[in-house]
């Protein structure tokens, strides 16, 4: 399904950012340096695109478009495209940014999600953050294959995400770095418990669980990653940035 409008009927200002908020509130819970990590995204892209008059980036698994929004302030001449199958994260996304970027429901695991995004160009550049884990690797493959196939040569891709070691020793230690870092606060059930229970969201919440498939942690390491993008057509790939296992990955075209 694809589509700028499809079961995201759209939401209040106040009542998108006020959930934008707490959504921001518990995924630090999660990735203490997310901040951080987003402003390595933004000066990837600041370094990659210079001298580009309206780079045009996609935000792969934008979520409610907490990195588009960055971007979008980072980046003011960029046309930003968020993708992501979720309607409701979508609806508020488009409530709290409604100027960031353009966000397009697309299913990233199904074939030729890119070419239903409406592109009139090759983009210049992709982003994503802790959303692509959720991936298996088969499919992920394909999505790198189908982006590498779209993005203009020497475009970039920057995706921001926990990437393990395969070393046991190597990840449990960075693993525990990681968790060390991390506050108490809403945590994810929590949320998505009170989202279930928020009247104005109703619709949105019966039309994501019409959609709900299996998702998890596939666990892949930056090596897994670096095999799959070079596979695709991405020239060179390696992190930028790591606190942890947080990695910034960062592959050109």
């Amino acid at each position: 399904m694809t589509s700028d409008t499809a079961g995201t009927p759209p939401l209040e200002a106040e009542l998108a950012r006020a959930w934008l908020r707490r959504w921001d509130a518990q995924q630090e819970r999660y990735v203490a340096d997310r901040e951080r990590r987003f402003s390595v995204i933004g000066d990837v892209l600041a370094h990659s695109l210079s001298g580009h008059d309206r780079p045009l980036v996609l935000d792969l698994g934008c979520g409610p478009g907490s990195l588009s929004a960055r971007l979008a302030r980072r980046l003011p001449s960029a046309r930003i495209v968020g993708v992501d199958n979720d309607p409701l994260l979508l609806a508020l996304a488009r409530g709290a940014y409604p100027r960031a970027a353009r966000f397009v429901e697309a299913d990233l695991s199904l074939p030729g999600w890119s070419a239903a995004l409406g592109l009139d160009r090759e983009p210049d550049a992709a982003v994503s953050s802790t959303a692509l884990h959720y991936l298996p690797p088969r499919t992920l493959a394909e999505v790198y294959r189908e982006l590498a196939g779209r993005m203009r040569s020497g475009g970039v891709f920057v995706n921001a995400d926990n990437l393990y070691d395969e070393q046991p020793a190597i990840a449990g230690i960075a693993a525990t770095l990681r968790r060390t870092r991390v506050g108490g606060g809403e945590d994810w059930t929590s949320w998505w418990r009170a989202v279930a229970a928020e009247p104005a969201l109703a619709d949105l919440v019966a039309e994501r669980e019409k959609r709900a498939s299996a998702g998890g942690d596939h666990r892949m390491s930056v090596a897994v990653h670096g095999e799959l993008l070079r596979q695709a057509g991405f020239d060179q790939v390696g992190p930028v940035w790591q606190a942890g296992d947080d990695v910034v990955l960062v592959a050109v075209r």
